[in-house]
């Protein structure tokens, strides 16, 4: 089955999933990194994980790509279980699965130009040698850089033009869905919003979704259809993202909001009383109980 074979349903679904560690030394005990965390992607969304450092969420993403073992649960994507595919699989997979790493200075071959990496996905799918280095130019065209960024090398970009370059190149395939594993946390403030408007102008023309992984909630906040969100391995609230954003049930969701910085003093300031007003009632709430 294939993802175009999902229209009504979900496109990636995510049931009870746990991920553990080997312990440090020979008798520590393993160590659990996702504890039965549940989701879903629709066709055509973005579902913004979001959480703290640790919290497991980069974990979850290399799951579902099969980068890590899974102990336990599923991974279904487009109707199909993937959680133990093979490598050969994998491979095929590829097509509909792609992934944007965090870190553009170590996630392009320094030693390949840019034509060449964005052709390699092609040439292992079996595309022939010209029609792979005719679309080169259609995918740099994609992500606003010039013809001769072909012939270069990742060194000469800076950062969010090598950005640009891992979003060419996982859109290489035309794939159904993308993890975008913290994508701009290694930006300045300008560049992550110029590389955030390219997301979404590219899901405004393909349909593609996105896993959109993130520590900053005002990211998701601005790329995100929906929104996850994840302590310790395990998925604390879910909903809309205005619902979450706007009115967060959780502590843990509050918290990540009065983190995520505002331009405007006296807007954190009033931010900051509603939800330990929120709290409060909250907690008073729960003692009343």
């Amino acid at each position: 089955m294939t993802t175009d074979d999902v229209t009504d349903g979900n496109l990636l679904e995510v049931a009870d999933l746990r991920v553990s560690f080997p312990g440090r030394g020979w008798r520590a005990p393993a160590a659990d990194v996702l504890n039965g965390v549940s989701l879903a992607v629709r066709p055509g969304e973005t579902l913004g994980l979001v959480g703290g450092s640790g919290s497991g969420k980069t974990t979850l993403g290399r799951a579902i790509l099969g980068l890590v073992p899974v102990r336990s649960g599923t991974v279904t994507f487009a109707g199909e279980r993937i959680e133990r595919a093979t490598a050969r699989r994998r491979r095929e997979l590829s097509r509909d699965l792609q992934v944007v790493f965090q870190d553009p200075y170590t996630s392009l071959n320094p030693s390949l130009t840019i034509g060449d990496t964005l052709a390699e996905p092609l040439l292992a799918q079996g595309v022939p040698a010209a029609e792979a280095r005719r679309r080169v130019g259609g995918l740099l065209d994609r992500v606003r850089l010039p013809p001769d960024a072909a012939e270069r090398l990742p060194r000469e970009f800076s950062g969010g033009q090598r950005q640009r370059v891992a979003i060419a190149r996982a859109l290489a395939l035309d794939p159904k869905l993308i993890v975008c594993d913290e994508p701009v946390s290694a930006l300045d403030l300008t560049t992550q919003r110029t590389v955030l408007d390219l997301f979404l102008e590219i899901q405004e023309r393909t349909g593609v979704s996105y896993l959109f992984v993130s520590h900053d909630l005002a990211v998701i906040r601005f790329v995100s259809h929906r929104v996850a969100v994840l302590r310790r391995g395990a998925i604390v609230e879910t909903g809309d993202t205005a619902e979450v954003t706007e009115r967060p049930a959780h502590s843990y969701t509050r918290s990540l909001m009065l983190a995520a910085p505002v331009a405007d003093v006296a807007r954190q300031r009033d931010r900051r009383e509603a939800f330990e007003r929120s709290a409060y009632r909250e907690n008073s709430s729960a003692e009343r109980k």
